[in-house]
């Protein structure tokens, strides 16, 4: 990558740190747009003296937005949220910040926008977060005609919020839902007797996809003419159905529990309370959001334009979710 100055909102999450430091190794200079500039401190180390600078920006104000992509070549937008708190609603900050970043890049004459998405965009979508996605993306669009879009799958790593959060429930309770299995299991009668199939197709699939994938392509897109204006879809070499994931997560952590199959009515009604924490194990709005598969759709290019040769869940798991281990099997590992 040449020596680009680069903006990146959302810089210090689960997404931007990766990135951040993959553009920092590139040689850029990098202005870390976030609410909190003393959070995002830590990033500093990841580049030589004053390349990583932590920049307070409150994406509602547009002369503060303005302020932070002033001469940047590059602006990143990965703001987003994933249940909605008081002001943090999607509509104000997928779609108002979408817009309000995409049109003072373009503005501030940036030569490349890249804005992080999700594979449940959709105007169509059952879930409020997915049609917000899509109606960012339109009005990111509308701002900058050549942004380029990434649609991710779950994106899995080190500080991910989904492995992560399945991981440390099997610590504490006896049985796992397979979110999706149908209400009702299926019976049928063949030359071993009587079958009983308690969670039909294992519920929503998945595609999960390596943030440091998902970094590798962002960091590429910005020196490739050819991904100007174009929409990517990102997803890792395999599909699972959620009861895939987690018989993947109890092989990964060693650890045995009996899954039990959770119709969506059922994940909906316990969302009606999960979603009251703090941080909500489940809202309402994810529930519908697991009525559709969550994998590329063939249609649009993926990492493979990049050059990128997508890292299996599999082979990353085990480096960052070996702590959910029992301490018999870490001593075990360690001896």
């Amino acid at each position: 990558m040449s020596r680009h100055v680069v903006t990146v909102f959302g810089g210090s999450g689960f997404i931007g740190r990766h990135l951040v430091r993959k553009l920092a190794a590139s040689g850029a200079e990098i202005r870390v747009a976030v609410r909190d500039a003393e959070a995002a401190m830590f990033l500093k180390p990841a580049g030589n003296v004053g390349q990583i600078v932590p920049w307070q920006t409150d994406v509602s104000d547009p002369a503060q937005v303005a302020t932070a992509v002033a001469g940047a070549d590059v602006v990143v937008n990965l703001v987003g949220v994933l249940y909605e708190r008081g002001k943090r609603t999607f509509q104000r900050l997928h779609v108002d910040a979408a817009a309000s970043i995409a049109q003072a890049a373009r503005d501030a004459g940036a030569k490349c926008f890249l804005h992080m998405s999700a594979l449940g965009a959709d105007t169509e979508s059952p879930a409020a977060y997915g049609r917000s996605k899509a109606a960012g993306e339109a009005a990111v669009k509308e701002a900058f005609p050549e942004a380029i879009i990434f649609r991710p799958s779950v994106i899995f790593g080190q500080e991910d919020n989904f492995f992560n959060l399945f991981a440390g429930l099997m610590r504490f309770t006896p049985v796992m839902p397979v979110i999706g299995a149908p209400a009702l299991p299926s019976v049928s009668w063949g030359d071993d007797g009587l079958s009983v199939d308690f969670f039909g197709e294992g519920g929503c699939k998945f595609q999960p996809v390596f943030v440091g994938d998902v970094a590798d392509a962002m960091v590429r897109a910005i020196d490739k003419p050819s991904s100007r204006g174009e929409t990517f879809e990102l997803g890792g070499p395999r599909t699972y159905s959620f009861k895939e994931i987690m018989e993947l997560l109890l092989e990964v952590t060693e650890r045995k529990r009996l899954l039990v199959p959770m119709p969506l009515v059922l994940a909906e009604a316990d969302a009606l309370l999960l979603q009251l924490l703090p941080k909500p194990l489940l809202t309402t709005d994810q529930v519908k959001l697991l009525e559709v598969d969550n994998v590329v759709s063939g249609k649009a290019p993926g990492l493979d334009a990049f050059g990128i040769e997508a890292a299996a869940a599999e082979s990353i798991l085990p480096t960052y979710l070996h702590r959910f281990r029992t301490p018999a099997h870490r001593g075990a590992h360690a001896a």
